[in-house]
């Protein structure tokens, strides 16, 4: 059995949009989605990797877009963050432009409409937590080192998807005063939540990019790394 990837080009508010979507070849039968949701640089073959991994694991995993089709960056670029800003800026674009990704997934011959997940690094990781804030459609969802501000409307309450998120304890972006708030407002607002703290882990502590990082607190960290993928597959194994 093998994994296919494919690339997957569909609508949404400023499209189009391009992901690759993952999946065993050799099952007919439909499967749990899993939303990936990328860091600062957009879709890239590190978050195709991630969707593959997920495919590995029985579901179909798929890396979405939500800067636009061609819209990329690298740590080269002389803003690296100049898509983020923008959805930073308005973040009901980018709770419609999560919404269209979600649908794209469901859309997916593949996948069993009924049962998906998102799961997000980095900035992803605030997507995956707006996703929830916001009432969309979707069981649960894991931020890993995510940021944590809330968006300017009102979260839904109660909060229906179940979360987890994995947080590097050492992370200058989400300080430890920042995760307690988060867990308050979860808990404010009814979710089944649950909050893991990595210790000598800061931001960025799942991207094997980041190896040779010298800024204080954003490094790739093994433990936190491995950890926290069991962690979640424990809980996707639990969602569906």
């Amino acid at each position: 059995m093998a994994i296919v990837r494919q690339t997957l080009v569909y609508k949404g508010p400023g499209g189009p949009f391009e992901g690759v979507i993952a999946y065993e070849d050799e099952v007919r039968t439909l499967r749990p989605g899993v939303l990936v949701v990328p860091n600062i640089r957009g879709q890239k073959e590190a978050d195709t990797l991630k969707a593959e991994a997920l495919a590995g694991l029985g579901y179909v995993g798929f890396a979405c877009d939500v800067f636009g089709q061609g819209k990329r960056t690298t740590p080269e670029s002389p803003d690296m963050a100049v898509y983020m800003n923008e959805l930073n800026a308005d973040r009901v674009l980018l709770r419609d432009r999560l919404r269209a990704s979600l649908d794209a997934l469901k859309g997916f011959d593949r996948v069993d409409p009924a049962k998906t997940a998102a799961v997000g690094f980095c900035f992803g990781g605030k997507c995956v937590l707006d996703m929830a804030r916001a009432g969309l459609d979707f069981l649960g969802g894991v931020s890993f080192h995510g940021v944590y501000d809330r968006p300017d409307y009102a979260s839904t309450t109660p909060i229906g998807p179940k979360l987890l998120v994995c947080h590097g304890w050492e992370d200058p972006l989400a300080p430890p005063d920042a995760m307690v708030a988060l867990g308050r407002e979860l808990a404010e607002g009814k979710a089944d939540w649950q909050i893991h703290a990595y210790g000598n882990a800061g931001h960025a502590f799942t991207d094997l990019a980041a190896k040779a990082s010298t800024r204080p607190g954003v490094a790739y960290e093994e433990r936190a790394d491995r950890r926290s993928w069991e962690a979640m597959k424990d809980f996707l194994a639990e969602l569906f």
